[in-house]
């Protein structure tokens, strides 16, 4: 199969028209998500002193508990993206730098990029969560340098006051870490169902937990360790200091030489390009991100749901489409779906490392089961 963008390229002046995609296209291999190493398995290799290397969390955490969940293979990166394009830095670099955005202005952008696009981020992560200690640094260290060139003094052009972004900063890369974290967690809470009981929020001892075992993560990436939060408590009040980032922005993605927003010469351009295969990449897109994106958004606490634009009362609608799709999630957590989705959305070695890591997991809690209990009752 031909990797990335799909295009028969002839000898003409014209713009070359899109080459009809097939499933082998939508379906990949794993030059889509690996990036120069071969990702190794939490828990495959040891460290110095013998014992397991479970890489940057591990079998007893509840950052575990949540990733290895079904769950999260459905849900994790529409619940990323929805929390991640409130953060007006991260948007402005998108529209400034996102390769997809890019091939818009060219002329060639189709909906076969933006599901690959979707597909290749939803599965980048994975060996950050469940690979050994070298393969989290490995693909820290290559995130680090791809993000290295985006910054630009100019987040939103409707509000100049918030001045400029660096996608490397303390700033940029502790908000990347927490709209990534933080909404899985919520995603978890709202529709992660175990067995026949339906889903539900954590105690308040293993949300604090998990954004204790966060903090080294974000680390990793480059956030400032003395501002890092360890306790739900500490990331509300990192929303509060930079609530002005979070706020709704009508301007944000329009582009700074012409104004127009890069939205719209997406949708112009995506039209423009449409064939009937096209339907294939419509498919993974709207599974993955578009279908949910009313309950995910409803799943995110409040403040999320205004800063996308939504009037009090259709913020309110979201919290109980939330609700009323829980089922619907149930029936997308059953295994035959599940392989589906991590094999579209992780790739083979998302799969391979989801599987090791809840094998592992298993069995440490079957060895530990005190792993399960809270700090006073363990």
């Amino acid at each position: 199969m031909t990797m990335g963008t799909i295009y028969d390229i002839t000898e003409t002046h014209e713009e070359p028209a899109p080459k009809p995609i097939t499933d082998a296209d939508v379906q990949g291999d794993e030059r889509r998500w690996r990036r120069g190493y071969v990702p190794v398995a939490a828990g495959e290799t040891t460290k110095a002193d013998g014992t397991p290397d479970y890489g940057v969390f591990g079998p007893d955490t509840v950052v575990w508990e949540v990733f290895t969940h079904p769950a999260m293979v459905i849900f994790h990166h529409a619940a990323q993206k929805l929390a991640q394009d409130v953060y007006l830095p991260i948007q402005a670099a998108v529209r400034d730098y996102e390769p997809l955005n890019k091939k818009a202005r060219a002329g060639v952008f189709t909906l076969f990029d933006a599901m690959e696009r979707v597909t290749r981020g939803a599965g980048m992560h994975v060996p950050l969560w469940l690979g050994d200690t070298a393969t989290a640094e490995h693909m820290a260290s290559w995130l680090h340098k791809i993000h290295t060139p985006l910054k630009g003094d100019v987040i939103d052009s409707g509000r100049p006051e918030l001045g400029g972004y660096d996608a490397v900063s303390t700033r940029e890369t502790l908000w990347a870490t927490y709209t990534e974290m933080h909404p899985m967690l919520c995603a978890y809470e709202a529709f992660a169902w175990n067995g026949w009981r339906a889903p539900k929020r954590l105690p308040a001892w293993k949300r604090d937990k998990f954004m204790d075992e966060s903090a080294n993560y974000a680390i990793l990436h480059g956030a400032d360790p003395d501002e890092v939060p360890h306790s739900m408590a500490e990331l509300d009040a990192l929303y509060a200091k930079y609530a002005e980032f979070f706020a709704h922005s009508e301007t944000v993605q329009n582009q700074l030489d012409t104004g127009e927003s890069i939205l719209d010469v997406s949708a112009r351009v995506g039209k423009k390009n449409w064939d009937k295969t096209q339907s294939k990449a419509l498919k993974v897109i709207f599974v993955a991100i578009l279908g949910m994106e009313l309950p995910m958004l409803g799943a995110l606490p409040r403040p999320y749901r205004l800063a996308h634009g939504l009037s009090p009362a259709k913020a309110t609608w979201a919290a109980i489409v939330a609700k009323l799709f829980v089922p619907v999630a149930w029936f997308m957590q059953r295994p035959r779906f599940e392989r589906k989705w991590i094999r579209t959305l992780w790739g083979p070695d998302g799969q391979r490392l989801i599987d090791s890591a809840r094998k592992v997991r298993a069995e440490y809690l079957a060895a530990h089961p005190e792993t399960l209990k809270s700090p006073q009752h363990a």
